[in-house]
């Protein structure tokens, strides 16, 4: 029999009030060694069976359903489906897990929510190091905040193309159901081409982590209205989460690996010669014939992230 996770909860804060975050957990509960998994926009922590199932022998591999997706609560006021809020409520699980080491990968969205975790803990640190105030300081810094062993972004930057982001808007919000799962699949073959090639088990697969069936139909799994919080945002927003990004992403002091879908619009080629400039400590792997984002379900893709992980234990 195949590795299954186990599924728990922690519950979190936002202005608007309490709600629970699900996270599925693989791996030994005891091993101080964490990886956190964060997926995609509209995906879940089922996205990285694969490749946990692949790493629980090394790691803790801690994959949440981001809040609004998934076995998560939705939010009471679905303005808070912002990456400030998200990057709350890993604060909040990561409290509970107290990691010894704590490596990163996130998709995407999950990638963006991890380079605000870095640039937060390290404007923290530096804000903490400069004040005169007795008792503000602590002679052990580094504990205080939040570092990373390894980080893995999966086809994501700080600089985001507004055209994919305009692409991928389009169909957030959108109301679809199926009578079948078979329809479902179809359908999500369609639309999530620019994943790539995957085997027809591979897409049925794919599309049970899309979907949910509801009322005797198939329906998507999470709260539609996450894409209110998108479609606010605008180009000055962009511009200034991008110079922001950029600053956490040249602040990451640990190896840094990107994984890159060669047609990706999102994360463009130009965009990745700058960060692999810019950072030192980054290196990447690129995957043909597929766009944004990979979908880390073949051994090609998992083995060359889980060796780049791995580096790390030796």
């Amino acid at each position: 029999m195949p590795l299954q996770p186990r599924l728990d909860y922690v519950t979190c804060a936002s202005p608007a009030g309490l709600h629970r975050m699900a996270y599925w957990e693989w791996g030994d509960p005891d091993n101080g060694r964490v990886l956190l998994c964060a997926h995609g926009l509209t995906r879940t922590g089922r996205d990285f069976d694969e490749l946990a199932q692949a790493l629980a022998g090394d790691f803790r591999v801690v994959c949440p359903d981001v809040v609004g997706r998934g076995a998560s609560d939705w939010l009471l006021n679905p303005a808070f489906y912002t990456v400030p809020q998200y990057m709350a409520d890993m604060v909040t699980l990561l409290a509970r897990l107290r990691p010894a080491t704590l490596d990163w990968l996130g998709t995407s969205m999950g990638g963006l929510i991890g380079l605000a975790l870095a640039g937060t803990a390290a404007m923290t640190s530096a804000m903490r190091a400069a004040d005169p105030r007795p008792g503000a300081r602590s002679e052990d810094l580094p504990a205080q905040g939040l570092h990373f062993s390894r980080v893995v972004l999966n086809d994501v930057g700080p600089r985001l193309e507004i055209p994919a982001l305009g692409r991928i808007g389009a169909y957030v919000g959108q109301p679809v159901a199926f009578a079948s799962l078979a329809e479902a699949v179809q359908a999500t073959r369609q639309t999530a081409q620019t994943f790539g090639p995957h085997t027809d088990e591979q897409w049925e697969t794919f599309t049970r982590r899309v979907f949910r069936q509801r009322g005797g139909q198939w329906v998507k799994h999470y709260d539609l209205s996450v894409a209110a919080a998108l479609a606010a945002q605008n180009a000055e927003a962009y511009a200034a989460g991008e110079k922001l990004l950029w600053q956490a992403y040249d602040a990451l002091d640990c190896p840094v690996l990107i994984v890159h879908g060669a047609e990706s619009d999102l994360l463009t080629a130009a965009t990745l010669a700058e960060m692999l400039a810019r950072n030192p400590r980054s290196t990447s792997v690129e995957f043909a014939g597929v766009g944004h984002a990979p979908t880390l379900m073949t051994p090609a893709q998992i083995e060359p992230i889980a060796a780049f992980l791995r580096s790390s234990l030796k």
